[in-house]
């Protein structure tokens, strides 16, 4: 299986492409702000054809790109309920400091088709099974994406790319438009915590790691394992 990410060009957003393997088909996860010669390249070099596109949560630096990229190939988006109206209007994510510093600078678009994730969902795209599971805190509709890590460079057991509730040594910020600290509380503690210490997480900013390494170093899931 090929696993292959590169940050977009604003707020170091990761950009992933997940497929069967090279010349087969592949899903995009949160293509964001300046992505799309990058992600042609990677398209190009492993000879791939997109199927679909995930997103982990509506904020603008996960979903800017995502019409274009659908629209271009007839594709269609799989985002939360909870966070479709950011797809429409992404300024109902975004806090002062951020629509101030964008200042409307940014033309956005909401793609033409899009499908709705549910908590628990097995979604069957490109040759792949996607689990998905709710874990809202960072916004209400966040999600994770979870598949089979065999084959991968890591061959692990189980991927999981974790968007913005989970990174190398923190988690996301709740004090957005639809963030709460306590949603997201239960959220590490039922949905990131039960995760073998294997698993391989590769979050919406920053380096990879494994839930074994959150586990025993991130001091939020330090502080929740001691209650």
């Amino acid at each position: 299986m090929l696993v292959t990410g590169f940050p977009a060009e604003a707020f170091g957003t990761n950009c992933y492409v997940v497929a069967a393997g090279p010349g087969e088909q592949c899903l995009i996860v949160d293509p964001g702000i300046g992505v799309l010669d990058r992600l042609d390249e990677v398209l190009a070099q492993h000879r791939l054809h997109p199927a679909a596109v995930l997103l982990t949560h509506g904020h603008l630096d996960h979903t800017f790109s995502v019409a274009p990229v659908c629209g271009a190939r007839g594709i269609t988006a799989y985002v939360h309920p909870s966070d479709r109206e950011m797809l429409a209007d992404p300024g109902k994510g975004l806090g002062a400091d951020l629509r101030s510093l964008l200042g409307g600078r940014l033309t956005y678009t909401e793609p033409d088709d899009v499908a709705e994730l549910t908590d628990g969902a097995t979604l069957a795209l490109a040759g792949l099974e996607i689990t998905v599971d709710h874990a809202p805190g960072h916004t209400g509709g966040s999600v994770l994406f979870r598949l089979p890590g065999a084959g991968t460079s890591w061959d692990a057991d189980q991927v999981c790319l974790s968007g913005d509730v989970l990174f190398a040594g923190s988690i996301g910020r709740t004090d957005l438009p639809g963030g709460n600290l306590t949603t997201m509380t239960a959220s590490l503690r039922d949905k990131i915590l039960p995760l073998a210490d294997d698993t391989v997480v590769l979050p919406g900013h920053g380096p990879a790691t494994t839930i074994g390494r959150e586990r025993s170093t991130n001091p939020y899931l330090r502080e929740l394992i001691a209650l």
